[in-house]
């Protein structure tokens, strides 16, 4: 059993979600010690959102997934599996998906879409016998508190299974968040991030959920690189159960007057939209922090944000460049305060840099300014910055009121490892 990565905060405990009810199961499909099924249960009623891998080798869940969202049927339950990324396995590989769909829909006894995910090794088959097998027995286990054996059961080279729960007060009545992700590795999402389910019991208008699955992509997993790797699986599902005893959220109103709806203008004139909103999103964050924490073989978490660039999408490019440049995160494995290798990751972003308006911290402590090392740059200050498990970088562009982070870690001899024993 691989050690907890100290860098990564322990789960939330549990918070049941009203319309939610989780079971796990044990099918071996890499490990015969452990579950690597989870199913999510969902109440009738129930909205559903999602994001996914913009890669051309999207895998077959992935597909039949956004075809089920498409079709705007009501979805029964969510299905997931880890070991087996049923990536790359083209047409065989979706009728599998289908098959276990159909196992889960008549295990479960539930009408409805069955949405299926897969996350681990790509290019092989899923063994559908197995996991149907393993279904069969599941619905025993259902129960309202088990997220963090589903958090556990979705990990693949996780050290630290990610749930983070939080509840909040919309008109009086007690709303409850949950999120589960995993994530360690191939990790740089172009959409959402590895694989990750937020729910609430919150009544949510279906246009306004769609909107904010995207936005809270945006603001959370779409700003964690690990490796530089964006994988065939990703997936980001949004969930409201709509059991809170609320007004929903984001419903048509001011038709009379002509005035946007909720869901039109993304619910900012809604107080309980504007605070729910910010609460998902702030689970979400938390969420892809945890994932860089957990980061294969990561022994840094490390933020980097840039300033001062024309635009927001400078400011993104530049953190980015820098996050995932191997350069950089070795210096940072070694702890060595080599901010040579930062200047070479921002001049080769693709953003305007003038290296004359540049300026670089590591923490407080002002490492180049003007193009060139500080007058107050102090080496043993910056190598003992370097030396602690969490680290600040931040890039000033000087050019105008543009700004964006991501979250990311070093890479090192752990992460080689991880990555050429990953079959074995």
């Amino acid at each position: 059993m691989t050690e907890p990565n100290p860098l990564c905060p322990p789960p939330d405990p549990a918070l049941p979600v009203p319309g939610v009810r989780i079971a796990t199961a044990a099918a071996g499909i890499k490990s015969a010690d452990r579950d690597d099924m989870a199913v999510l249960l969902l109440a009738p009623g129930t909205r559903c959102a999602g994001v996914f891998t913009r890669s051309h080798f999207a895998a077959a869940p992935v597909q039949l997934c956004r075809e089920l969202l498409d079709s705007q049927q009501p979805v029964a339950a969510l299905v997931i599996n880890s070991g087996n990324a049923n990536a790359a396995t083209g047409k065989p590989g979706r009728a599998d998906a289908e098959q276990v769909c159909a196992a889960a829909r008549e295990a479960f006894s539930v009408d409805g879409a069955v949405l299926p995910f897969s996350t681990g090794v790509i290019g092989e088959r899923l063994p559908v016998g197995k996991m149907c097998d393993a279904l069969g027995g599941a619905a025993k286990g259902l129960g309202a508190d088990r997220w963090l054996e589903a958090a556990q059961a979705i990990m693949t080279t996780d050290t630290v299974p990610k749930l983070v729960t939080r509840q909040l007060q919309l008109d009086g009545q007690t709303v409850t968040i949950a999120g589960i992700a995993k994530g360690s590795g191939m990790i740089k999402p172009d959409m959402a991030t590895m694989l990750a389910y937020l729910a609430c019991d919150a009544p949510v208008a279906q246009s306004l959920l769609d909107q904010w699955t995207a936005r809270i992509a945006d603001r959370s997993f779409n700003r964690v690189i690990v490796d530089g790797d964006t994988s065939t699986n990703d997936a980001f599902m949004l969930l409201a159960t709509g059991q809170a005893s609320l007004a929903e959220i984001g419903a048509q109103s001011g038709a009379q007057s002509g005035a946007q709806s909720g869901a039109q203008s993304g619910g900012e004139g809604d107080p309980n939209a504007v605070l729910l909103l910010d609460a998902l999103t702030a689970v979400a964050a938390e969420l892809a922090q945890r994932i860089a924490r957990d980061g294969e073989g990561a022994t840094r978490f490390v933020t980097v944000t840039t300033t001062g660039a024309r635009t927001d999408a400078d400011a993104l490019a530049v953190s980015q460049t820098i996050a995932e440049s191997p350069l950089v995160k070795t210096a940072l494995f070694a702890g060595d305060a080599n901010w040579g290798r930062l200047c070479m990751a921002i001049g080769r972003a693709p953003a305007e840099v003038d290296p004359d308006r540049v300026s670089l911290h590591l923490g407080d402590h002002c490492i180049a300014q003007g193009g060139l090392m500080a007058s107050s740059y102090d080496e043993a200050e910056a190598t003992r910055i370097m030396a602690a498990p969490e680290i600040l970088i931040h890039c000033d562009l000087g050019l105008g009121g543009g700004q964006d982070r991501v979250w990311t870690t070093d890479l090192s001899y752990d992460y080689v490892r991880i990555n050429a024993e990953y079959r074995t």
